[in-house]
């Protein structure tokens, strides 16, 4: 059971920063969604605070905008945003296409972006899409009367379940990734059902095709098979600068079986991996202008 003292809705950085200097062991929290879920399954026992810091009506933790060939969306931001945002259905569609499969309307709507990479759980949704996007966070925290930013690449912001590279006394101010509005685009996901589930693997692709039909851009990205997030950057280079065939596909699947790391349905999650990279590959390349025929595969699982 989760209990606290106080609930507190500060209106600006500085007053969150007031409050984590008076009561440091305060819980900041924006959508909630994962909170109550923790502490009624009973993961950490009881859990009294002495003060739930709600950071949803801060303005500069939110906002959308691009900087050149970078976007900028503010941590608070719900997940729902990504999906119906039209900077980001433009500019970066792999994120709506991952928000599809996150949960249902009601939690798109609560759940934020940048608490799905603070809790760091090996299953977030949003991190392949993220990572492939070469996301960078930016932390902030306040020494004396100003307010010092650090820059932290998201494949190494998240440092295993639970546990990432935010301090004691820093907030998740914003993230920061390539617009990329002429990728091909596809996001894999599955879990013990269809809706409403955790994923059990998850994965997206980003390529981009030059004049010839080579690709010159390829980015993959997988979640839910280990402790954290990881591109598939052998997979990348193995066909960066090639023409895609099916055959080749079907090539780079079957390598990937050994990154599945989690303990438990080993072997499902490495055929589910494996349809996913060759599906997702397949359905990206389709997307930037090039189809390709899948060649039947004896089993198929997902």
């Amino acid at each position: 059971m989760l209990t606290f003292d106080h609930y507190l809705t500060p209106k600006s950085l500085d007053e969150a920063f007031d409050v984590l200097q008076r009561m440091p062991a305060a819980r900041l929290l924006a959508g909630a969604t994962d909170l109550l879920p923790w502490a009624r399954e009973g993961r950490a026992g009881d859990v009294h605070l002495p003060a739930v810091v709600d950071l949803s009506r801060i303005a500069a933790l939110g906002g959308i905008s691009q900087e050149g060939a970078r976007i900028r969306i503010g941590a608070t931001t719900p997940i729902s945003a990504l999906q119906r945002h039209p900077l980001l259905m433009q500019q970066a569609p792999v994120l709506g296409a991952c928000a599809l499969w996150f949960a249902d309307d009601q939690i798109r709507e609560q759940a934020t972006v940048g608490g799905n990479l603070v809790n760091a759980s090996p299953a977030g949704d949003t991190q392949p899409a993220l990572l492939a996007l070469n996301t960078h966070v930016t932390l902030v925290r306040r020494e004396g009367d100003r307010l010092i930013e650090r820059s932290v690449p998201l494949s190494e912001f998240i440092l295993g379940p639970s546990r990432t590279m935010l301090q004691p006394g820093e907030i998740l101010l914003r993230l920061e990734f390539d617009a990329l509005p002429n990728h091909g685009v596809a996001f894999e996901k599955v879990g013990h059902r269809r809706s409403l589930a955790i994923s059990t693997v998850c994965l997206a692709t980003l390529v981009h095709l030059d004049a010839s039909k080579r690709i010159d851009d390829l980015r993959i990205a997988i979640g839910a098979v280990g402790p954290v997030p990881e591109r598939l950057t052998d997979i990348e280079d193995l066909l960066t600068g090639v023409t895609p065939t099916s055959a080749a596909l079907r090539e780079a699947s079957v390598r990937v079986a050994d990154r599945v790391r989690s303990r438990s349905r080993q072997s499902y999650r490495r055929e589910v991996l494996s349809n996913f990279v060759e599906r997702s590959l397949a359905a990206a390349i389709a997307h930037a202008g090039l189809d390709l025929p899948r060649i039947p595969k004896e089993s198929q699982n997902v």
